[in-house]
């Protein structure tokens, strides 16, 4: 018998380990083109947040005193922000006051936002009252849909 007869043996547990294999390959190219796809929302624009332009402020209890906070609104941008009847004596019983002011100021004016705004845990709550107090000022800021 001149015929080239090649016998080929396959054993189950290497067809399966083969196909499991297989598999888990397709699934994870699945999965990577499905995460970075672009997506059809990358085209539209993003609305910016908009003001009716004017001063707008808030005010803060500082035990028996009231600080306002000013914030001042273009069309379109947060242009100042600022407190109003901060005193001596309110700095002198809240001495965190001004450097929780100083780091949230400079910060809402570069974000545009009280989002994601950062502040040291030696005065976070003082900068969370102000970062309230800010809030509320934009709020008063945004237009009224009618």
């Amino acid at each position: 018998m001149s015929a080239k007869t090649k016998i080929v043996v396959l054993h189950r547990k290497e067809v399966i380990y083969t196909a499991v294999f297989a598999g888990l390959g397709i699934l994870l190219l699945v999965l990577l083109l499905f995460v970075f796809a672009p997506s059809k929302e990358e085209g539209e624009a993003v609305e910016t947040m908009n003001y009716v332009a004017g001063v707008y402020s808030a005010s803060v209890m500082c035990g028996s005193s009231a600080v306002d906070v000013q914030v001042i609104v273009d069309d379109n941008n947060i242009t100042s922000i600022s407190l109003v009847n901060l005193d001596e004596t309110v700095e002198t019983m809240y001495p965190l006051i001004a450097p929780a002011w100083d780091s949230i100021k400079e910060q809402v004016l570069n974000k545009q936002s009280t989002e994601e705004i950062t502040y040291n845990a030696d005065y976070q709550y003082t900068a969370m009252m102000l970062l309230n107090a800010i809030d509320e000022a934009l709020d008063k800021a945004a237009p009224t849909e009618e």
